[in-house]
């Protein structure tokens, strides 16, 4: 059962009702990326930074945080037990979960008490203090264990601060660092690290994962996960959230006003781009983006057959519309004009073709 959280415990990523990923011993999936990090722990040849990256959702921190608990439970590398499993009873699984193992630092963002929202980004400050810990001697002789979640919150300095470290790591330091889109670090960030890139999970397995969560997780029904797992594109924080009755609503109507693009429903599609304009509302329009995303996908399969240049405006509108919401997002524009101009430039796509 997941631990329970104050009101102001409030992490990037959060699952209501779902344990964090160093809350959890339980993992499905991926491996390969598994096994080879239980190949340089068996050889002792260990590479010093890991680049973990993949969509978002897909168990790359829980990845990170498994391999942290392998590690700090068996600091003197006696255990010569296959894989990372280690027992969720053992102590050091309580203390990672808890970020109280004096040689585990967890650089993430996070809401301290007094402030009323999450940081966008990790401060240069907090990096270094994070930092920090390689200047100590790690206890029991064993790794000391930064995991970085994600890379893509550390600002220009923090990200510096962190480039310093791995060009000259002290002995026995790990750094796990989480991504999302590996491509946009620092050259000289990825050039210290070996990659590992976790693919999508395939739908059995996030379907395995959501109906294993323990309460006070609520089981959905074989329809309702099956619909989810469909829409989640291998992760299993997407299938999550696919399961809530807003977000199955808000994907519906987008979806049901993207099949009559030609005779665009203006009221309707008012009342959309009011409910995306919201500030609590980052979600819904990231599934909504992503429907039309699928879409358009669907759109240029079933009519891979015609010529190009009858499809060009399509393609053209996915990707004004992809621009246009990254822009609204970096600069805090309102979502409204996005969403409006994306059905007009539909119903325009489909007048050309």
């Amino acid at each position: 059962m997941p631990p329970e959280r104050a009101p102001d415990d409030v992490e990037p990523g959060d699952l209501a009702g779902v344990a964090r990923p160093r809350e959890t011993t339980r993992f499905v999936g991926h491996a390969g990326a598994e096994a080879a990090f239980a190949e340089g722990i068996a050889s002792g040849r260990l590479h010093h930074a890991w680049l973990i990256g993949g969509p978002a959702g897909i168990g790359k921190a829980t990845l990170a945080y498994r391999v942290a608990r392998r590690l700090l439970a068996d600091p003197e590398g006696i255990s010569r037990a296959p894989g990372l499993d280690v027992e969720a009873a053992h102590p050091v699984a309580g203390k990672i979960a808890a970020l109280s193992h004096p040689n585990l630092i967890a650089l993430r963002r996070h809401r301290v008490p007094t402030a009323k929202t999450l940081p966008t980004k990790i401060p240069v400050d907090a990096a270094r203090r994070a930092l920090d810990l390689f200047g100590s001697t790690a206890g029991n002789a064993g790794h000391r264990i930064c995991i970085v979640d994600s890379a893509e919150d550390l600002n220009a300095n923090s990200a510096n601060a962190l480039l310093k470290m791995l060009e000259e790591p002290p002995p026995r330091a790990l750094f796990l660092i989480v991504s999302h889109a590996p491509g946009r670090l620092l050259p000289t960030i990825r050039s210290r690290c070996r990659a590992l890139m976790l693919r999508p999970l395939a739908e059995a397995d996030v379907a395995r994962v959501v109906s294993g969560f323990p309460a006070p997780f609520s089981a959905p029904d074989a329809e309702a996960l099956g619909r989810a797992t469909a829409l989640a594109e291998g992760s299993v924080a997407r299938a999550v959230a696919m399961l809530d009755p807003a977000m199955q609503r808000l994907v519906a109507e987008v979806e049901t006003l993207l099949a009559r693009r030609a005779h665009p429903d203006w009221r309707r599609i008012l009342t959309l781009a009011e409910t995306l304009a919201g500030r609590e509302a980052e979600a819904l329009f990231a599934a909504s983006q992503e429907a039309v995303e699928r879409f358009v996908a669907a759109e240029l399969h079933r009519r891979r057959a015609e010529p190009p240049g009858r499809l060009a405006a399509l393609v053209e509108v996915c990707e004004n519309f992809g621009r246009a919401a990254r822009e609204a997002a970096i600069y805090n524009l309102d979502r409204r004009p996005v969403v409006l101009s994306l059905f007009a430039d539909l119903a325009g796509a489909v007048r050309t073709a």
